[in-house]
């Protein structure tokens, strides 16, 4: 199953190590927001107006203690379906 064909409640996993852009409230530029590989859930999917090819997703990631964390907005390629190998 690829990205694009997930859900709302489905699970996916960083495919990197996910960092504030500046966009993300109460964060600071830079800050690592999930590392890669940490198990989220897809609480919305959504696409870009201008694009509606482009599709975006908002995740909420695991903590280290399995808490959900804040919504993060993800785009397709920050996201796998199965947990990436890391190397």
């Amino acid at each position: 199953m690829k990205v694009d064909e997930l859900d709302l409640g489905d699970v996916v996993y960083a495919a990197h190590s996910i960092f504030d852009d500046g966009s993300m409230p109460d964060s600071k530029e830079g800050e690592l927001l999930a590392s890669a590989g940490t198990r989220g859930v897809i609480v919305m999917k959504g696409h870009v107006e201008e694009d509606p090819t482009l599709n975006v997703f908002l995740v909420r990631f695991e903590d280290n203690d399995m808490n959900l964390g804040p919504l993060i907005g993800c785009w397709t390629s920050d996201l796998e379906v199965e947990v990436p190998e890391l190397g």
